[in-house]
Formats: structure tokens, C-alpha cells, sequence
């Protein structure tokens, strides 16, 4: 399965992907190359380190360059008066007697503390394309499902500050 992706959302991962290429690979190379000249490589411990920062950017590349080939562009414009992507929604759930804000994102922006909601997770896919007053029910699971009551939307657009996930 594909990732559905917004152009922005590319746009960053192009962005990081040049970064750790052109600038950062050059910096953990170096210090590889420094930290190997302490000494005996079994007991190194900066080398040691400096190898897995260097790994770890490897990998960060690998995993951009292959989302970037995989993903399909998605569109993130929505009816005025429906739920689209990065909408800010309050939603009222009648079960736990709360309202709360979030925004649907995709999926490589989430962050639930921050009210950062998949558009595949149960709650996006439910509210995504509903209007105001609309009442939905969010099935979790094959046993557990509740409703929510959407009160109001504020129409956003990706402004960029949702960062993307590290993994």
C-alpha cells in the first residue's frame, strides 16, 4: 500500500533528503573518520557512536527516497463547508462528555498529543468529508466503536508546521 501524500508533504521530505545528503552524510563521514583515530576499535566508544549516527542517517535516507518513489499525490482541498485535510474540527463526544480540537493530517504528520489525527486512523477516516452537526459513529475495533458529533470547523491549509514524523 502506497502513501497518500500532499505536494508539501514531499516537498519536506525532498528537502530533509538533500540536507542529510549533501550535508550531513559529509559531517558523520568526518567524524567517523576522526573518532577512528583514537585508538583500538573494540573499546572506542566515539567510534562506535559516530557509526550509528552515521547509520542512522543512511537509513533516514533510504526511507525518504522511498516514500518519496512510492507515494501517491494526493489533493488536500476540501468543500467549504466539509471536514479536509488540515481543517482544525471540534468534535463533542457524548460517551466521555468532552469536546476536543484536532486537525486531520496525513499520515506522516501525526502527532495525537498535539491533536494531529491520520486522515486513516478511525477518527480521521470518519469525520474527513462530514459537515457541521453531522453525528458519526468511530468504529475502533470489532468490538468497540463511539460517536462523535462534529460542532465546527475552521477551514487551514498545510502551513508547514506539522513536521514529519522521524519514525
Amino acid at each position: 500500500m502506497y502513501d497518500e501524500l500532499t505536494k508539501e508533504d514531499i516537498a519536506k521530505m525532498q528537502a530533509e533528503l538533500e540536507d542529510r545528503i549533501v550535508n550531513q552524510r559529509k559531517v558523520l563521514l568526518e567524524e567517523v573518520k576522526r573518532c577512528r583515530e583514537f585508538g583500538d576499535l573494540s573499546e572506542n566508544f566515539e567510534y562506535k557512536e559516530a557509526k550509528r549516527a552515521k547509520n542512522r542517517n543512511e537509513s533516514r535516507i533510504r526511507y525518504l527516497q522511498n516514500m518519496i518513489k512510492t507515494a501517491k499525490v494526493i489533493d488536500d482541498s476540501s468543500d467549504a463547508d466539509s471536514v479536509g485535510l488540515y481543517d482544525k474540527v471540534e468534535i463533542y463526544i457524548p460517551e466521555d462528555d468532552e469536546t476536543q480540537i484536532i486537525k486531520v493530517v496525513t499520515t506522516i504528520r501525526i502527532n495525537p498529543l498535539d491533536g494531529l489525527i491520520s486522515k486513516e486512523s478511525p477518527l480521521g477516516k470518519a469525520v474527513l468529508g462530514r459537515k457541521v452537526g453531522d453525528k458519526v459513529t468511530v468504529c475502533v475495533s470489532d468490538t468497540y466503536s463511539y460517536e462523535v458529533e462534529i460542532k465546527y470547523i475552521e477551514k487551514g491549509e498545510d502551513d508547514g508546521s506539522a513536521p514529519i514524523l522521524t519514525y
